[in-house]
């Protein structure tokens, strides 16, 4: 595996299905919601652009309420299980013009694993926040870590996301996005 660096001119970070009727299911859905929202905070504080997809809203419902209000971000409503599958998705990243991902959300061994494999196949880096995935059953978010690793991913944490891209201590910013973590 090539060694990675977090560029914060270079990176997006993407939610994928956050929703509140999915999260019920999820066996770490704490971890995934506390974290999904530092990242999504973090993203606030340093201009860092996001994107955020649901599963079948009409069934699924929409991203959790919380993490919506600190998203304020448009929902691309999906049915397909990579997010590269859906036009709509593919149209706005690469307007976003970034080549490295920052993943978070539900399924590990589903739709984040079958987006991640589809992203560094289109050339994208992909860093994997596994506090901020997570799967209906350990087995599967396990596995599904295994998957995104063996396949090439960064599979890091949110903290260690929040040091790369602020590689500097003492400044305004960093300030900020520490106490997200305290």
């Amino acid at each position: 595996m090539k060694n990675f660096k977090l560029n914060r001119d270079n990176v997006i970070f993407l939610f994928v299905d956050i929703q509140e009727k999915l999260l019920k299911a999820i066996d770490n859905w704490e971890s995934v919601l506390k974290y999904s929202k530092i990242l999504a905070e973090m993203a606030d504080i340093m201009n860092i652009d996001k994107i955020v997809t649901v599963q079948y809203s009409k069934g699924l419902g929409h991203t959790e309420e919380g993490l919506q209000k600190i998203l304020k971000a448009e929902e691309i409503d999906k049915k397909t299980f990579s997010c590269l599958l859906n036009e709509e998705f593919k149209e706005k990243l690469k307007e976003k013009n970034k080549k490295q991902v920052v993943l978070s959300g539900t399924e590990a061994h589903i739709c984040v694993l079958l987006t991640a494999r589809d992203l560094i196949a289109e050339g994208y880096e992909v860093f994997v926040a596994a506090d901020a995935i997570g799967s209906r059953s350990k087995f599967n978010y396990e596995n599904g870590l295994d998957l995104l690793r063996d396949m090439g991913c960064v599979v890091t944490n949110t903290e260690s996301i929040m040091f790369d891209l602020n590689s500097i201590s003492g400044t305004e910013e960093f300030k900020k996005v520490q106490k997200l973590i305290k």
